[in-house]
């Protein structure tokens, strides 16, 4: 199994990428006053089952972190990862919090 490269923050196109195999995979991302929205996340079927949609979803996290921005994940996956991770949960927008299935901050 090929070694799965680092993510990069492809600013032109609003996405975070991985360029795996000719094959690319991302997660878009719009920032907003104190908050990046994450609105979809594409893995080619060629690469699902890697851990490379999770490997975007500790990115965005990690990106949202650095910058204090709080995360509005409307992508479905982006928004399991970060209820299955309580690490992120501080994360979560205020208003978003309960779609996702959290207590209210």
């Amino acid at each position: 199994m090929t070694e799965i490269p680092a993510v990069v923050d492809n600013t032109a196109t609003h996405r975070f990428e991985i360029v795996l195999e000719g094959e690319t995979a991302f997660a878009e991302y719009q920032l907003v006053a104190g908050g990046i929205i994450l609105p979809h996340t594409v893995v080619p079927t060629v690469f699902e089952g890697r851990g490379i949609a999770s490997r975007l979803a500790v990115y965005a996290m990690d990106y949202a972190r650095q910058r204090g921005l709080k995360v509005i994940p409307l992508c479905p996956f982006m928004a399991g990862y970060m209820k299955k991770h309580p690490e992120t949960h501080d994360l979560v927008h205020p208003t978003y919090r309960e779609r996702i299935g959290l207590s209210p901050a």
